[in-house]
Order: structure tokens, then C-alpha cells, then sequence
């Protein structure tokens, strides 16, 4: 999942981006709060981790004009501010939630999960599809009870599929989805992750279709098709 951090505290911040990342996520860095609204609005995100205090604009008006677009983004505001009048405007503006500094990054990971799971369909941090089951917890899948090795690219992949099923997902919104500003992953490596899922899968009757020109699909299970 994509996760777009706005802090002008370039320590803090890398901090942050560095352990996201190590949890598997991809992560852009926008310094400002101009540059920031730039990037919501030409990009997709799962997640917006927003500081009050920016250059440029600050983190309340970020989040006015983005509870104006259509799409739902969740918000987790990450602020000095600690006043209880400045956690009533962020969370009366829209934002999912409010973490004050210092904070611990185990406590922030946490609220990050806790957040996107409620955006999931799913009441758990369980995603499971015929045989195939990935706790996005504990970064653990199984294929019919038994452990699945998976790589950091192929489950991000994967996981990327399995929130998307029935929809015809291209190469370049599967890297969008995978790569943080500045790192590059080409759509012969995307066609390579696909291929060793699908070595991983198909014994289990999960399938992954190719519809030359348009992208990939995941095809329901064998079992419940019948």
C-alpha cells in the first residue's frame, strides 16, 4: 500500500519513511504543504500522514481541500500540536485519527494498521481468498494450511491483486501502487513477480489471467466457481 508522509522535519521524516518502508509499504516524502497538495492531487494513496505546522500551507487547509474531492483518503495527523482545540479542528475536518510527538514509531505502525484495516472489507487483519490467506499483520501468508514464502515484492503484488479482485489492474498501476517517488521498477519485472505468483498459486486453482492490452486479473478459486 502507498502511504504519502508530509513533514518539513527532514530527520523525523526519513525516519518515518524508513520504517513504513521496512513494514512493507511504499512511501513518497512531500516536505511542504504546497507540495504536498501537488501530489494528492496527481497521485493515489491509501494513507496521508500529515503534520499541522508546513511551509506553504499548513496541514489543516491540506485536509480541508482534500475532504472536497470525491475519493476518501484516510488522514492520521502527526503534530506538536497537543491542544485539545487543535485535535478538535483536525478530527472535525476529517482527519481518522491524531498522534502527538514524540511518539513511539511501534505506536504509529500500529495506528497505521488499524486505519487501513478499516478501510478494508475485511473485520480482521486476515485477507483470505479460496485457500490462500494473508494476515497483513504479521506479513504471513498460507496456501492451503501450509506457510507461502513470498518476497517483499511479490506479496505487495499479491496484495495489491487480492484488494483489487474482479477489476483488470495494469502494469503501471501495479508499480504506482509499489514504488516510492524516485525508485523505479520496470513492467518486465512487474510480468516477472506475476509469473512466480502464479507458480506459487495455480497448484491451489488460484489464477492469474493476462488480457493482452489491457492488464492482469484474479480469477476467483476453481471451488467457487462451481
Amino acid at each position: 500500500m502507498r502511504i504519502l508522509v508530509v513533514e518539513d522535519d527532514g530527520v523525523l521524516a526519513d525516519g518515518l519513511v524508513r520504517s513504513l518502508q521496512q513494514a512493507g509499504y511504499a512511501v513518497d516524502w512531500a516536505e511542504s504543504g504546497t507540495n504536498a497538495n501537488a501530489a494528492l492531487a496527481q497521485e493515489s494513496y491509501y494513507l496521508l500522514i500529515l503534520d499541522i505546522g508546513l511551509p506553504g500551507m499548513d496541514g489543516f487547509e491540506i485536509l480541508r481541500r482534500l475532504r472536497r474531492r470525491p475519493r476518501y483518503l484516510p488522514v492520521l495527523i502527526l503534530t506538536a500540536r497537543d491542544s485539545v482545540e487543535d485535535r478538535v479542528r483536525g478530527l472535525d475536518l476529517g482527519a481518522d485519527d491524531y498522534l502527538v510527538k514524540p511518539f513511539s514509531l511501534p505506536e504509529l505502525k500500529a495506528r497505521v494498521r488499524a486505519i487501513l484495516r478499516r478501510g478494508q472489507p475485511t473485520t480482521n487483519s486476515q485477507m483470505v481468498y479460496g485457500t490462500l490467506v494473508l494476515d497483513t499483520n504479521a506479513r504471513r501468508a498460507w496456501l492451503d494450511g501450509k506457510p507461502l514464502d513470498l518476497t517483499l515484492r511479490e506479496w505487495g503484488v499479491l496484495e495489491y491483486l487480492l484488494l483489487n479482485t474482479g477489476k483488470v489492474l495494469n502494469k503501471e498501476q501495479i508499480i504506482e501502487a509499489l514504488c516510492n517517488w524516485g525508485e523505479e521498477l520496470s513492467p518486465n519485472a512487474v510480468e516477472v513477480y506475476i509469473s512466480r505468483l502464479r507458480d506459487k498459486l495455480e497448484r491451489a486453482g488460484i489464477k492469474i489471467r493476462t488480457l493482452r492490452g489491457f492488464g492482469y486479473l484474479l480469477e476467483e478459486p476453481e471451488d467457487e466457481k462451481r
